[in-house]
């Protein structure tokens, strides 16, 4: 482990990070270490192409004012990783769960063969914090006086790197991935007008942004259309092969989807990404799966998962089983819009 690396765990052990608040009201702007996250870096001048061939997003024409969702699939079009993808100077960057950093690199890096690219492992010296609310902005000003103008644009400077996510309860929301001084620094200034929180409390952001994200739990679980991937932006049908890519595409030409991320709360906590829930007009099996969860008040979570369409018409849904909570469902931020043949060929 490196000294930045130190000073910055150091420096965190004193802002009792563990202890700060996993929740926050729905309308309150915040910023929060996100140091559950992993970060892929890769260089090489066929680092794009390389990429372009694993991912079901196109990487080639990945600008530098830009971010991207982009998805890693098994040969069989299921999900591996969730990525946000961007680019600054020569290199490209992955963002991922930390817990599966390594394992994903690791296959990557098995598929490099004689392409000029190299992959490193970067999560220790690049800090992210996320940023959420309608005050996030201005509190960054002192940084990045001019901001990303809307989801998934990106600026660069001395200070880092500041990307716009997904808006999440109609405030933006942001990344900043800066250095360890940097962060260090900036820390007491944010909290002038920013609450500071755990990074569970920007988990369930991305929840209510309806931004799906592939854990432990949920690898090869799910095709990309099953959680709403291309909907967001994650898939591009026109980019050529990657592993997968020809299930993937077939899901669409299939006709309308059956199985759908939703969005939902439930009367409960302790919920975990993987378990599976059920239908009260089917008991015996399962309806769908939990993607992600996340606490959002002291008895209450909110809920992504993954589900047949048929079970919202008929009966109550439950969690873990028939006599599990109940799943209470709320409308995405935004429409479910399946592609059809015809933009798929064009």
């Amino acid at each position: 482990m490196n000294k930045i690396t130190n000073n910055w765990l150091d420096f965190a052990q004193q802002q009792a990070l563990e202890t700060l608040p996993a929740t926050i009201d729905a309308g309150a702007s915040f910023f929060a270490p996100l140091t559950d996250l992993g970060l892929i870096a890769l260089t090489g001048e066929e680092a794009a192409s390389f990429l372009h061939t694993q991912l079901t997003n196109d990487v080639q024409n990945l600008a530098a004012g830009q971010a991207r969702l982009a998805g890693y699939c098994s040969p069989k079009g299921r999900l591996l990783a969730t990525f946000l993808m961007w680019k600054s100077n020569d290199t490209i960057f992955l963002q991922l769960p930390r817990d599966l950093q390594a394992a994903i690199q690791k296959r990557l890096q098995m598929f490099v063969m004689r392409a000029k690219a190299k992959l490193a492992d970067v999560t220790d010296t690049h800090i992210v914090i996320g940023l959420a609310g309608n005050v996030a902005g201005a509190a960054l000003t002192p940084w990045f006086p001019t901001l990303p103008n809307a989801p998934y644009a990106k600026i660069d400077n001395d200070y880092g790197t500041l990307i716009r996510v997904a808006d999440a309860n109609s405030a933006p929301r942001y990344q900043w991935i800066t250095s360890a001084g940097h962060a260090i620094t900036a820390w007491p200034q944010l909290s002038d007008s920013l609450q500071p929180v755990a990074a569970s409390a920007w988990r369930l952001r991305e929840i209510q942004a309806g931004i799906p994200q592939i854990t432990l739990p949920t690898q090869e679980q799910f095709v990309p259309q099953m959680i709403n991937f291309e909907v967001i932006g994650g898939v591009n049908f026109k980019k050529g092969c990657y592993p997968g890519q020809e299930i993937v595409a077939r899901s669409q030409y299939l006709g309308k989807l059956k199985r759908r991320a939703v969005l939902a709360s439930v009367a409960a906590t302790g919920i975990t990404a993987g378990t599976e829930v059920f239908s009260s007009a089917d008991p015996d099996q399962p309806c769908g799966m939990i993607v992600n969860a996340e606490a959002d008040s002291a008895g209450a979570s909110s809920c992504l998962l993954e589900i047949k369409l048929a079970a919202l018409e008929n009966g109550t849904v439950h969690v873990g089983s028939v006599s599990g909570a109940q799943l209470h469902f709320q409308a995405l931020p935004y429409s479910i819009v399946d592609v059809t043949d015809a933009e798929l060929s064009a």
